[in-house]
């Protein structure tokens, strides 16, 4: 089971290496490791468990944050859109194609590897396109959009050694990019 000791924290140098693509099939210990990220997303979310397990709530995780370098993510949430949960593990995701459309959250992007609030408007893809395998070895082509798509940009760079906050305008951190769309 990973516990946010599990979590490595910004400026661990795993986190600014460009993570290695993964074999597959998937070895038992891959499989394992992105099994058990997913199980966190969900803990997490959970009031209960991450109260006894002192967890921080996230919606995505990368490998790199627990200190492996490949390239798997896991995203996790409650879509209240669609009334539905959003779950996907992906091996070696591609950006295939995106919007010229940007998108960003109002309140900002905060980390599961990021301890302190980094105030800032990151501006991302507001449609994206991405490739990958599933856990079992099927390739799948997903078409993602507003918080789903800024998710698994988030992650995905994550797996390029980015963090978030690479993207803030220093200058003028609140100041919103023309015709970029927020997203509740």
């Amino acid at each position: 089971m990973l516990t946010m000791n599990d979590i490595i924290r910004d400026g661990h140098p795993t986190l600014r290496e460009k993570a290695q693509e993964v074999a597959l099939p998937l070895s038992d210990e891959d499989r394992k490791t992105i099994d058990d990220m997913l199980s966190f997303l969900k803990m997490s979310q959970d009031e209960v468990l991450a109260k006894k397990y002192k967890l921080r709530s996230g919606v995505g995780i990368a490998a790199p944050q627990i200190n492996v370098s490949k390239r798997m993510l896991v995203i996790y949430f409650f879509d209240e859109k669609t009334n539905q949960y959003v779950e996907h593990q992906l091996i070696n995701p591609k950006i295939v194609s995106h919007s010229v459309e940007k998108a960003y959250l109002p309140t900002g992007e905060g980390c599961l590897s990021v301890d302190e609030n980094i105030p800032g408007l990151v501006h991302r893809y507001a449609r994206i396109t991405v490739k990958a395998f599933k856990p079992d070895g099927t390739e799948v082509k997903l078409r993602l959009k507003d918080f789903t798509a800024i998710v698994a940009q988030h992650e995905i760079d994550h797996l390029n050694g980015v963090m978030f906050y690479d993207h803030i305008n220093k200058e003028h951190p609140m100041e919103v990019q023309p015709n970029a769309i927020a997203i509740q």
